[in-house]
């Protein structure tokens, strides 16, 4: 893991605040939420009015939707979270408010962080004080791992020959096919793995190892003809 750089362009020098979801978010990925506890619903509007991004990391112990725990004296302490160390910028490109106290938000993947202290506030909004880590440096990708790449190609290609106009595709341009870390990034937001190994994948900091693990586990699969 690298030594982190100084803060990213965007990122909030003292307190940057966190959404811990059951996934996690990758650089240049896509993320479509719903918002409907209060505890998101300020901030996401004033990120949105400001332009500004909010922390997306991934749970390892608690659940999305805050909920009391039992076990607590008279139930009136909520269930703890847990959540890893190493998140996702989330900047909202589009939000809609289709009813009173529901928020519809797609957002795009930016840079990676670590937390260095965290603070959970009373209404049970979490901010945390970060440093972010330098963008994945542009990788050519290796004749051992065009198949992953023309894979890639092939999929999206599917996508836009099926969409309408109406439709989303989860991949959006500009399609960095030649290099490891888009594509790498684009498949760990496609597999169909558990998010423990997605954050392993996030963490590393060569994106040539991560598109090889990517391919190991799409030859594993099947996805590959042939040995790359």
């Amino acid at each position: 893991m690298s030594t982190p750089a100084t803060p990213a362009s965007g990122l909030a020098q003292d307190a940057l605040p966190l959404f811990p979801l059951n996934t996690v978010l990758f650089p240049d990925g896509t993320l479509n939420l719903q918002i409907f506890e209060v505890r998101y619903l300020d901030l996401i509007g004033k990120c949105y009015k400001n332009g500004t991004p909010f922390g997306v990391v991934s749970l390892q112990k608690g659940r999305e939707v805050r909920q009391r725990d039992p076990a607590a004296p008279a139930g009136d302490a909520f269930a703890h979270e847990v959540f890893a160390d190493v998140g996702t910028l989330a900047h909202i490109a589009e939000l809609a408010s289709p009813q009173a106290g529901l928020l519809v938000i797609r957002c795009t993947g930016g840079a990676r962080f670590r937390i260095r202290t965290r603070q959970q506030l009373k209404h049970g909004l979490w901010v945390a004080e970060v440093d972010a880590w330098a963008d994945d440096l542009p990788t050519a990708i290796p004749p051992d791992l065009q198949p992953v790449a023309h894979a890639l190609a092939e999929l999206i290609a599917q996508q836009q020959a099926r969409a309408s106009l109406l439709e989303f595709l989860p991949i959006t341009p500009p399609y960095r096919l030649d290099d490891c870390g888009w594509v790498a990034n684009r498949w760990c937001d496609l597999l169909p793995m558990p998010a423990s190994a997605k954050q392993s994948l996030l963490q590393l900091d060569s994106p040539l190892l991560r598109l090889e693990l990517v391919g190991d586990l799409l030859s594993q699969s099947g996805a590959l003809a042939g040995p790359q």
